[in-house]
């Protein structure tokens, strides 16, 4: 079995081990690749049929599919493929032709394999790029193809609402996948605890990155913690160390409360109405802190954030004992920051979440 994995761009190593692990744990012969095919955000993995042994002790096969989207805290979607090609100047193609080359290589694929006689379908396509075609034009091309293949076997099924099966369509460049998304139409990312959203909240799927980034076994804190997905996360993780989500907005820290309540981790976090430029006041050391700076939305005035940066750092110095995970846009305002404050810059990278890359860096 071939699985096609999305999730953020940027934490596709990050995800391809915790996809190795899990893997690993169910003894099973598999391989695991960071953006098949020079895809970013998707990882690939090639899984060997694996077993269980049931409550009367039958053997029976477990789905690892199902395996990965309940277990998984960085994946998005995970999508049995059917078939991946590289359409070589698919970019440059007028609308008929793309469209046509996409028709014929759908029309050779086997998918009634996927599909019972009794069960609906749909086609959930993405594309990303520069094309003369939209998504819109993918899912109705490549729905009318499986339609009048299916149409050979029986009287296919249609429910665009809510299909039993949904074949997920995806153009990313000049490469397009094919399989069965056997996640639905809600990516992993958004939890189900989530019950108040920050009109900035970070995707639960990075911040599970940021805290591997961490690898944090000590007290913990979240100095701008919002509505309490990097804090929350960590608590379902089973975390047992001191955990404290600092919030300097009433509203977003009674939200984050609801959330923790939501997860049934509100017992394991501590949360604390404080301003983060004002740190030492409300910790006097602590081993770790990750959190999502603010900025775009999450501020006012862009202006401001240099003044924010650097008085939160200089807080920060006086409390931080090994190591922090912080994400931002503002490159310059943050290297400043943590330059001026005495700290190391031990690890860099860009992050998608929002439509940017975001600039992650580990310190100490």
């Amino acid at each position: 079995m071939r699985l096609i994995l999305t999730t953020s761009r940027g934490i596709e190593d990050l995800a391809s081990a915790e996809v190795s692990a899990l893997l690993d744990r169910l003894g099973v012969l598999f391989r695991v690749e960071e953006k098949p095919l020079g895809v970013e955000g998707r990882v690939l993995a090639e899984v060997e049929k694996a077993h269980y042994t049931d409550e009367k002790g039958r053997m029976r096969e477990l789905s690892v599919s199902t395996y990965l989207n309940e277990r998984s805290r960085l994946l998005h979607r995970v999508i049995i493929e059917i078939a991946s090609e590289r359409f070589e100047g698919i970019n440059d193609d007028e609308p008929e032709k793309a469209l046509k080359r996409i028709e014929s290589f759908v029309s050779s694929l086997p998918v009634e394999r996927f599909v019972k006689a009794s069960e609906s379908f749909a086609v959930r396509s993405f594309r990303k790029g520069e094309h003369k075609i939209t998504s819109v034009d993918i899912a109705k091309t490549v729905g009318k193809v499986i339609f009048e293949r299916l149409e050979r076997f029986g009287t296919p099924k249609v429910n665009l609402d809510h299909p039993a099966v949904i074949f997920r369509a995806e153009l990313i460049g000049d490469v397009f996948f094919l399989g069965i998304d056997t996640t639905g139409d809600s990516s992993l990312h958004k939890r189900p605890w989530r019950v108040y959203d920050h009109p900035a909240h970070l995707k639960a799927s990075i911040a599970n990155a940021l805290i591997k980034l961490a690898k944090p076994d000590g007290s913990f804190i979240d100095p701008f913690c919002g509505s309490g997905t990097i804090p929350i996360e960590l608590a379902l993780r089973g975390y047992t160390g001191e955990i404290i989500g600092l919030e300097k907005f009433r509203k977003h820290l009674r939200g984050a409360e609801m959330n923790a309540l939501s997860a049934g981790v509100l017992d394991r976090i501590e949360f604390v109405l404080g301003d983060a430029t004002r740190l030492s006041e409300y910790v006097s050391e602590v081993d770790f802190a990750v959190s999502n700076l603010p900025y775009g939305l999450k501020i006012g005035r862009k202006s401001a954030i240099p003044k924010l940066y650097m008085g939160f750092f200089n807080e920060l110095a006086k409390v931080l004992q090994r190591r922090g995970v912080f994400i931002t846009t503002e490159k310059r305002a943050i290297e400043r920051a943590i330059e001026e404050n005495g700290f190391e810059i031990r690890h860099h990278r860009l992050i998608g979440h929002g439509g940017l890359m975001v600039h992650t860096y580990v310190i100490e």
